[in-house]
């Protein structure tokens, strides 16, 4: 007799919850519903291993979120840690004082500006509080107030800081403001190294990290955990988030696609994602630099341009830890802007004696695509121009059509304008043209490798796309002889290290002259498969 088969009923996936876009507020969060990524574990940690805290993350991030996290549990809201990993694990009895101060509202341009806004962040903490500061200065009521609500309460203060440095931030391409703004707010930091003994937790957030001898002037006991990797993961969202947290939102989206696009941001621990892009990602259900667009960076691309960045170097920047922790108003390394912005991210990690030496890389294609496209931008001096070149590229690039990608090129470095060239010294830089160039390219999110090894040399670069190979050799004709560009590829067997792949190989040679201001050869041999 045969038994009749039983069909197992497949569970159902867990109900899609709002999604909590925009909402720094713990107890908005939990109170309505929100997708939830539990942090609180880390939180506990950090309040079990020490007292004061600095962490350095990119804007949007979650910063503020965990700030706000850090203030309920202090005071005590058990209701909103159900289910949570502090729910059984913290002593809800106790109840401390929270000092909150935050940069995060609105752009101060003075000094002016900047110790009113102090003033008022005071007297709001101290009215909360239910205490009365009687001091004049900024250092003398901020001290006067974490002594006095540890008076009243009976519990030393909890400080938590957030956007510490965005008054400076705001002003970084004026530098005489940007140091007013700086030594106003070491003016207020400085009070916590002598309110020991009447603070229980500090801890402090922003995009940067300055010296500490000209914003942390004193505060020597702060611990910085931007790079400490048991707090990798503190803001951000990991793969395993993704596939449990937000698991209903996934049905529909290309999951390794996900990936490519807004995952890769390292701080030396497991790689995240960036938390503001994943969620208007599933908001919008379309791949774009949901976290890019919202804050263009001006100053830095302004930077670049005035260094006369080679942006296909950014790809593969190579710094040490001490040069990335640390800048200042007057003395801002690229290579540490990039990193703390959230433009460059850890690839790999050097320990060499005395020092840990990193390569930094584009976290993802959101941040490679939409930061070569405002690198375009500079270069050319056209808001206008990139887009549709941009997407005229890809075009000819899906089509193999060599005659309209060489068409295309040169008549873009046509369109430049002398003027141009005469007003900004990056154009007489030979690596001009070749920026461009890649910019393009990167400025589509392909795969492009740059420098890439083989066994006789290194290709200036390659692109992988749509089942096939691109290998790219440049050459300026007043160094080298015509035909250079194409030969050495052939000479130099590039092509050998990706024969067996069995897809198309494309050998390009790519001449410029400087007189000319333009490609003047476009050399092309196809391997067939």
């Amino acid at each position: 007799m045969t038994t009749p088969s039983r069909t197992t009923p497949l569970a159902a996936p867990p109900p899609r919850r709002k999604l909590p876009i925009g909402i720094q507020t713990f107890s908005k969060l939990r109170e309505e519903g929100c997708y939830y990524v539990d942090k609180t574990a880390l939180a506990l940690h950090l309040i079990d291993s020490g007292s004061y805290y600095f962490l350095s993350r990119p804007r949007r991030f979650g910063k503020s979120l965990f700030l706000d996290t850090l203030k309920e549990l202090f005071e005590g809201n058990a209701a909103l840690f159900h289910g949570l990993a502090a729910e059984n694990s913290w002593d809800w009895g106790k109840q401390f004082p929270v000092i909150r101060i935050s940069f995060g509202d609105g752009v101060l341009r003075s000094r002016t500006e900047l110790d009113t806004r102090i003033h008022e962040i005071l007297l709001d903490n101290a009215q909360r509080l239910g205490v009365v500061c009687t001091h004049e200065s900024i250092g003398g009521r901020f001290e006067q107030l974490i002594a006095r609500v540890h008076q009243k309460v009976g519990q030393r203060a909890v400080v938590l800081i957030d956007e510490y440095d965005k008054p400076v931030l705001d002003n970084i391409d004026n530098s005489p403001v940007a140091i007013e703004m700086r030594e106003g707010l070491k003016n207020l930091y400085s009070v916590l190294k002598g309110s020991d003994e009447h603070l229980k937790f500090a801890f402090l957030t922003g995009v940067s990290k300055f010296s500490k001898v000209s914003l942390f002037s004193g505060l020597n006991h702060l611990t910085d955990i931007t790079l400490d990797p048991r707090y990798s993961a503190l803001c951000g969202y990991t793969d395993a988030d993704l596939d449990t947290v937000f698991a209903p939102e996934l049905p529909g989206l290309d999951r390794e696609l996900i990936r490519q696009w807004y995952n890769g941001y390292n701080w030396l621990g497991e790689p995240v994602y960036n938390p503001f892009a994943l969620l208007q990602l599933f908001r919008s259900r379309k791949f774009m630099p949901h976290w890019f667009e919202t804050g263009t960076p001006t100053f830095l691309i302004k930077l670049l341009q005035q260094r006369q960045q080679f942006t296909p170097d950014l790809s593969r920047v190579v710094a040490s830890a001490a040069l990335l922790s640390t800048f200042d108003v007057d003395n801002i390394p690229v290579e540490a802007l990039m990193f703390q912005a959230g433009y460059l991210t850890i690839k790999e990690v050097w320990q060499i004696p005395g020092q840990m030496e990193l390569t930094l890389k584009y976290p993802n294609l959101e941040v490679q695509a939409a930061l070569n496209n405002s690198l375009l931008q500079s270069l050319t001096g056209d808001l206008a121009v990139p887009g549709p070149q941009i997407s005229r590229l890809y075009k000819l690039l899906t089509a193999t059509d060599f005659a309209g990608l060489k068409a295309l090129f040169h008549a873009f470095y046509a369109s430049i304008a002398n003027d141009w060239y005469r007003k900004n010294e990056l154009s007489s830089f030979e690596g001009y043209y070749v920026s461009i160039f890649y910019s393009y390219f990167a400025a589509l999110g392909l795969d492009i490798r740059l420098e890439d090894p083989s066994n006789f040399g290194r290709i200036d670069m390659t692109v992988l796309f749509d089942g096939q190979i691109f290998l790219f050799e440049f050459k300026v004709v007043e160094l080298n002889p015509a035909g250079a560009a194409l030969q050495q590829i052939k000479d130099m067997h590039y092509a050998d290290k990706y024969q067996g792949l069995g897809q198309p190989i494309h050998l390009i040679g790519v001449e410029f002259s400087k007189a000319s201001r333009n490609i003047v050869g476009f050399e092309v041999e196809t391997l067939s498969s």
